[in-house]
């Protein structure tokens, strides 16, 4: 079987190079990095260590295009558990890209810090631009003299957050980007986003979602088979959606790590809220949906909120019980698992149809049947039930449970069809619109009841089923389009 993770940043059949942006926290990296982008991507905020894993993306500002990537910031203090983590990433960084942008802070003055990043810099040999960011106005330029001492020959004042001289930046940038022929190597490939992906036919974009250190990323590192997201016991470390590609037989795969959602409250810091805000997002983006309960805690009310967010997105859905390792017995694991499915699903009930998991994302257990699911799951999103069999179907079910009287009136069914499967691999949601007396006749409960009713004949595994009612008088009949 061959796998492979997108660990380079670069080209592919020509196209964009890598540029990295490093620099100590706080300096205005991912501002810089939202401004060249041309979109809010990663999150902003003025306490220090916000990004802590790499976040790319496409600018298209200039003349040649390129993928930007912004990283965790460097700093000798502060959280000190995730400081060699976030260096890591750095070094990562540096070594797959194709020019440097070192970010230092204008306003703040030269740190020893800053001078640590530069000799890392230097000794990178990598092309690179000193940037010296928050300059603001044109009174604060003669603070850009304080940096000439790091040694850099080519340095750029900007204020990121102003558009002040992101334009002479562009320009540097094209100025030392390397032609298609000076980059080495055939596999290397571009770190954009699912909706930034050229030349990439239809990757499937996962999103893995779940509550603070149930494992995510853990499990993404687990998959791709390198540390490639931070992975702390800390809850909380991962606080933007970083998108991860993947490669597996010949498919691509997006990974969307997301922030760990907690629950909202009046204490949560406003980075919180941000980052649950993008986990939120990264849902509504993402074609499929893993998300991760923790088994040494069950399922939690925070979980189900979780899966109701992803049911009312319409995304298809697999559970992953994490952490199989910590509770697994030494005798009758067979009947282990069975029970922990069992349990999952009744505190689940409203979205039963999701396959569940049981797995280990530190010692790889089953993990590789996740791929199995996924493709179980986009299978059966092709799957079309043909319009004389669902009536029939629906018809029988009407008879043998009338629908509820509602002020005097009670739902007819005229006729029913099922909008278009998936297309392009990418698995969709069946829908199926019924044309009624009364769209508003059709409960929630009896909802239920026919969608259960559609299951017996096709259960559609991982996919939420959405009913749609139309009005229509009893004398029109909607055009078929063909009984099967």
């Amino acid at each position: 079987m061959r796998t492979r993770a997108r660990s380079k940043i670069g080209q592919m059949n020509g196209e964009a190079p890598s540029v990295a942006i490093i620099g100590r926290p706080n300096v205005g990296k991912s501002a810089l990095f939202n401004r060249l982008i041309g979109r809010k991507v990663a999150i902003v905020h003025d306490q220090p260590g916000i990004t802590r894993d790499r976040i790319s993306g496409s600018s298209t500002r200039g003349d040649r295009p390129f993928t930007l990537f912004d990283t965790g910031g460097i700093s000798g203090t502060g959280e000190s558990e995730l400081v060699e983590d976030v260096e890591r990433v750095v070094h990562d960084a540096i070594r797959d890209s194709d020019l440097l942008l070192f970010v230092v802070d204008g306003k703040a003055g030269l740190s020893p810090i800053d001078q640590e990043i530069a000799r890392l810099v230097r000794r990178s040999t990598k092309p690179s631009i000193l940037v010296v960011n928050k300059i603001d106005h044109e009174k604060h330029d003669n603070l850009a003299v304080d940096f000439d001492s790091l040694g850099f020959d080519r340095s750029v004042s900007i204020s990121a957050e102003h558009n002040r001289g992101t334009s002479e930046l562009v320009e540097a940038i094209e100025q030392l980007l390397p032609s298609a022929a000076d980059i080495e190597g055939p596999t290397r490939l571009p770190k954009a986003t699912a909706r930034q992906a050229p030349n990439i036919q239809h990757p499937l974009a996962v999103a893995i979602v779940g509550r603070p250190n149930v494992g995510k990323s853990s499990l993404i590192n687990s998959v791709v088979q390198q540390d490639r997201a931070i992975v702390s016991e800390r809850a909380g470390t991962t606080r933007d959606a970083i998108d991860i590609w993947y490669e597996r037989d010949g498919k691509q795969f997006v990974f969307i790590d997301t922030a760990g959602m907690r629950r909202r409250s009046k204490h949560s810091s406003s980075v919180e809220v941000f980052s649950v805000m993008r986990a939120e997002r990264s849902i509504r983006r993402a074609d499929f949906c893993v998300l991760m309960i923790d088994l040494l805690n069950g399922v939690t009310a925070q979980d189900k909120r979780i899966a109701g967010l992803i049911q009312n997105s319409l995304k298809p859905c697999v559970v992953v019980l994490n952490k199989w390792d910590l509770v697994k017995p030494k005798r009758s694991q067979k009947q282990t698992i069975t029970d922990l499915v069992a349990e999952t699903r009744e505190r689940l009930f409203f979205a039963d149809y999701a396959p569940i998991l049981v797995a280990s994302a530190l010692t790889h257990e089953n993990v590789d049947r996740l791929f199995r699911l996924i493709e179980q799951v986009s299978g059966a999103s092709r799957r079309h039930i043909g319009t004389g069999v669902l009536n029939r179907l629906l018809r029988a079910a009407f008879a043998a449970n009338p629908p509820p009287m509602r002020k005097g009136k009670r739902l007819k069914l005229f006729y029913a069809a099922q909008a278009g499967a998936g297309e392009s691999g990418q698995p969709r949601s069946p829908e199926f619109v019924l044309f009624v007396n009364d769209p508003k006749l059709l409960t929630d409960h009896y909802q239920r009841y026919l969608v259960a009713r559609i299951r017996e004949k096709e259960s559609y595994p991982g996919l939420p089923i959405t009913l749609t009612p139309r009005a229509r008088s009893e004398g029109r009949r909607p055009h078929s389009p063909g009984h099967r």
